[in-house]
């Protein structure tokens, strides 16, 4: 572990990703906050970070909203225009930051981002190629992300405090969430939330799958709650269909702090790999996940007691045969020139899931 610096008063973070990808980082960022407890620590992120983090007790003191960067991959829509950027990073600096930290990604566009924050000193990735950093760790596709972040924070003296995701729900949060589950089901019936929305297409599993986990679970004595985005609808009204037994749909009906307190009064969450999945871990509901298994390397959960992962070993495109699984091509973006999009999913049996979530509930397998 490298030594603390000395008279850090100003700290800026780049992490300007989505909902799972902040939670990733959130240990790196809780660990910064323990190490030093007096400086300010400024998150450059998105819209989305500084509106369900204000006022939400969080390791950062402020997000100010990174405009459009080109060539930064993973910035959310709904980013301010690229005009903004100069004046945006001359306020940053303005502040004359003692410590800029880059926790997005390899620097090919991070690290010069980064640099130009006129901080005393840098931190962060660097893949092959990149701008130079003060201090950098080599980054490499297949490392677990929240040890990754760790690991970057690490460099300055920061030691973890957490190895799990962490999030603080608010008495609004937990109002949302009571005026939407129900009072009336029977004593003892736990809630499982089942979460079959991501906007990949490749960790998608089947509506149909997501069905047969429900019937099980209904069976099992459990109440069933669907949640998903207003954009999930029609996935989600498919599986209430063909489940053919009492749902509760949420789907479009929560906000991100809500959906995160209806997750912490459920037995378990079941979804594929994607933003709420990790909330729920954050909010410390159980939970069972889908993922392909490069993702689960990165993403995966590290415990089992709470959390289980269930896997897919497809190591080909299903339609081309390309190859999804190189440590330069993983399965994200184009992969290997191939520009297919299927499910990589669908070999993972409806059966390993319900038993995985059944365990959680305390059920023998049916």
């Amino acid at each position: 572990m490298t030594a603390v610096l000395p008279r850090v008063r100003r700290i800026v973070v780049l992490r300007a990703n989505a909902l799972g990808d902040y939670l990733l980082a959130e240990p790196a960022l809780r660990a910064l906050r323990a190490c030093y407890p007096g400086a300010w620590i400024t998150l450059l992120g998105a819209p989305w970070q500084r509106l369900f983090l204000t006022e939400r007790p969080s390791p950062v003191d402020e997000v100010r909203v990174l405009p459009s960067v080109a060539g930064l991959a993973g910035q959310p829509p709904g980013a301010p225009p690229a005009e903004e950027l100069p004046a945006v990073l001359d306020g940053i600096r303005r502040t004359r930051p003692d410590l800029a930290i880059q926790l997005h990604g390899g620097g090919a566009t991070s690290n010069p981002l980064v640099n130009s924050l006129g901080a005393r000193r840098t931190a962060g990735l660097r893949a092959p190629g990149a701008a130079r950093l003060d201090r950098e760790i080599p980054y490499r596709y297949y490392q677990p992300e929240i040890e990754r972040y760790l690991e970057v924070v690490g460099l300055v003296g920061a030691e973890p405090v957490n190895h799990e995701p962490s999030l603080a729900l608010t008495e609004a949060d937990h109002r949302e969430a009571e005026a939407l589950l129900p009072t009336d089901r029977p004593s003892g019936a736990p809630l499982v939330a089942l979460h079959p929305g991501v906007s990949d297409p490749r960790r998608r599993w089947p509506g149909g799958a997501f069905a047969q986990v429900a019937r099980a679970l209904h069976a099992a004595g459990a109440r069933v709650v669907l949640t998903g985005a207003p954009v999930d609808s029609p996935l989600t009204a498919e599986i209430a269909d063909s489940a053919r037994v009492p749902v509760l749909d949420l789907t479009g009906r929560t906000g991100l702090g809500g959906l995160g307190a209806v997750y912490r009064r459920c037995a378990a969450v079941v979804g594929v790999d994607t933003g709420p999945l990790h909330l729920a871990r954050a909010v410390d509901a159980a939970t069972v996940t889908l993922f392909w298994c490069g993702n689960a390397l990165n993403a995966g959960p590290a415990q089992r007691a709470r959390h289980r992962a269930v896997l897919s070993w497809t190591m080909n495109c299903p339609e081309c045969g390309a190859p999804c699984h190189s440590d330069l091509y993983p399965l994200r973006g184009l992969g290997t020139g191939c520009h297919h999009t299927p499910s990589y999913l669908t070999d993972i049996p409806a059966a390993e899931v319900i038993t995985e979530a059944l365990d959680l509930l305390g059920k023998p397998a049916l």
